[in-house]
């Protein structure tokens, strides 16, 4: 019972509809914001492809993102995101997949390796990945190593995605999810690529988990 408990995938019909309905208003209000996008990396730009990355989103930011993505980079990335084993995770996935957008469910305490194995084989295919390294139950804007490992290794270099909003609603959550207000501006900027070498040892290690968590700190609005 406890190996079924630790590696099962929760799932409801009405989970399953309201992450369908929150994808459809995250596409409605998203198609209302004025978004200023700021690339310095070249991931958006069609004429000279980027290698697969693993794209860093906090977790109470991808409302905006997702309908971003998809306008600027949908046509020519396909992009898989993690999302937890739970019913909240079976919401994201919902809500990602209106943008068709493909996910890969599991965290840290539940499924961690499949998680691992389907991210890896994502990356390998060509996909971005796209994780929320403080989720999926924080501390809120803290890193966990889980990116770190994956860029590791696979080769695939940490993209940085910074969102920043003008007015948003802040949600009584653990991680103060973040809803942009309708025809409000929103500025989303890809940071430059970070490439984590293959071989650390732990103090290596730790460094590059706090370096990457202060770029990641510094590009939210309410650290």
């Amino acid at each position: 019972m406890k190996a079924d408990h630790v590696t099962s995938i929760r799932s409801s019909r009405k989970t399953a509809l309201a992450g369908t309905a929150i994808g459809w208003l995250m596409k409605l209000v998203g198609g209302t914001l004025r978004v200023k996008l700021i690339d310095d990396s070249g991931i958006t730009n069609p004429a000279e492809p980027q290698p697969p990355s693993v794209l860093l989103l906090w977790h109470n930011r991808f409302f905006a993102v997702a309908p971003t993505w998809e306008k600027f980079c949908g046509r020519f990335r396909k992009t898989v995101a993690l999302t937890s084993a739970s019913k909240d995770g079976e919401m994201v996935e919902r809500a990602l997949g209106v943008f068709g957008m493909d996910v890969v469910r599991g965290s840290s305490s539940r499924r961690a390796v499949a998680a691992l194995v389907g991210l890896k084989r994502a990356i390998e295919s060509g996909c971005d990945v796209c994780i929320t390294p403080d989720g999926p139950r924080g501390p809120r804007y803290r890193m966990h190593p889980g990116a770190i490992k994956l860029a590791q290794s696979t080769g695939a270099p940490l993209q940085p995605l910074h969102v920043r909003y003008s007015r948003a609603w802040r949600l009584p959550t653990w991680d103060r999810y973040v809803i942009p207000v309708p025809f409000s501006r929103v500025e989303i900027t890809f940071g430059k690529p970070i490439r984590v070498p293959r071989k650390l040892d732990d103090e290596a290690f730790q460094r590059v988990l706090e370096e990457v968590e202060t770029i990641m700190v510094q590009g939210t609005d309410d650290a």
